[in-house]
């Protein structure tokens, strides 16, 4: 009886998640061995994504400014962003952790996280633009008038460095809280033992606070991977992948196939592609939470 309860219960949750999780995940998979006019061809599609230079184009990389494909530029994104949002959110912890009044700077570096991500994508292309631009000001106060003259996300050279700098304002925030919490969680007993044997500062952090970080790292950098492959909305908003196709990334490149370009066999393939890729992650954290 109290079986069949839960099952009532369950049956709600299970038919929506079985309408557009189940079956739309099942039938993605499904197109993807088919060709536009549903004759079976096996790993084709996949083949043909993989080998098209919209998605990995080495005749460019890396001697050559973008368009390098999207595959590669989702690289770009995980080599250069998840460290910059990384080291600066816990730069950012460390320092504003026992300073007064910092709860203002914490709630602007916050602000990227809390604003929609379409709103970001804007914000991106302000930040860069050559006349309104904040980074372009600073740049001129630099000297550095060569780059400062230029719109960042209208040029094939600057556009996916662009792109990935607005997402580092984005994502520090998060990078910043995760640490936040995990450094009240450090017991004070540990430093003042610390105190007491002579440390510096330094040794405090790299011997104390660092090595016990470790587990919120380990999120961070999960939940950053998981952020950096499947991109697309600032992406989307702040440069449509251009020009040139030299800021295109793998969500983006597939959400083209499937409503520009109407190749959905294509399109199923790169989400497949990109569902094998965070696959990994998400199991980690899912066994994580397990523990």
């Amino acid at each position: 009886m109290v079986r069949k309860s839960i099952l009532v219960f369950l049956l709600p949750s299970l038919m929506l998640l079985s309408v557009f999780v189940i079956y739309p995940t099942l039938y993605t998979v499904w197109l993807s061995f088919f060709d536009e006019e549903g004759k079976f061809v096996g790993l084709n599609n996949y083949f043909k994504v993989l080998s098209s230079r919209e998605t990995v184009n080495l005749r460019r990389f890396p001697f050559k400014s973008p368009p390098w494909g999207t595959l590669i530029h989702n690289a770009v994104w995980i080599a250069v962003h998840l460290p910059l949002s990384l080291l600066l959110g816990l730069l950012f912890a460390v320092v504003l952790r026992n300073i007064k009044g910092a709860s203002i700077v914490r709630g602007m570096i916050f602000l990227g996280m809390v604003m929609p991500m379409v709103v970001g994508g804007w914000m991106i292309r302000f930040m860069f633009d050559k006349d309104m631009g904040v980074v372009n000001a600073l740049l001129r106060l630099l000297g550095i008038k060569w780059l400062a003259n230029k719109t960042w996300t209208a040029w094939p050279e600057y556009s996916l460095i662009a792109t990935i700098l607005g997402g580092v304002w984005i994502w520090t925030g998060f990078s910043m809280v995760i640490y936040m919490a995990a450094l009240s969680a450090i017991p004070r007993e540990y430093y003042e033992a610390a105190d007491i044997d002579g440390a510096s500062a330094l040794q405090k952090f790299f011997h104390i606070t660092l090595p016990l970080l470790k587990p919120a790292t380990s999120v961070i950098v999960v939940m950053s991977v998981l952020y950096e492959l499947k991109i697309f909305d600032i992406v989307f908003v702040a440069t449509r992948g251009g020009p040139g196709a030299s800021s295109n990334v793998l969500a983006l490149q597939m959400y083209d196939y499937a409503f520009r370009a109407l190749k959905f066999n294509e399109a199923a393939a790169i989400a497949v592609l990109l569902t094998l890729l965070t696959l990994g992650p998400a199991i980690y954290i899912a066994r994580s939470a397990v523990r």
